[in-house]
């Protein structure tokens, strides 16, 4: 009358010590997933501000080259000493004559 109900203790320790066993190794990967992001999380986040460092730069090359072109476009572009003389037009009163 003994052994089985040592056998029937035994199987629901096998069972619970197996759950309780694979709760733990869950728990532990995730310990150990936890600490590596959070190790790498300083990088990425040196990188990312470098990244955006290196973009705001160009955008702001290329913003003061164009208003650089809009300010010569407006200016006139040209660098004249000295402005020209205008065309002779011809007046309506001056008709050849026939």
């Amino acid at each position: 009358m003994e052994r089985p109900f040592i056998a029937a203790l035994l199987l629901v320790g096998l069972i619970i010590g197996s759950g309780v066993g694979s709760s733990y190794a869950r728990a532990r990967r995730g310990w150990n997933d936890y600490q590596t992001a959070k190790k790498t999380v300083p990088g990425a986040r040196r990188a990312a501000w470098l990244l955006i460092k290196v973009v705001s730069t160009k955008i702001g090359v290329i913003i003061l080259l164009l208003v650089g072109a809009v300010a010569y476009a407006a200016v006139g572009g040209e660098d004249r000493d000295t402005p020209s003389a205008p065309n002779p037009s011809v007046t309506p009163q001056d008709r050849p004559a026939r």
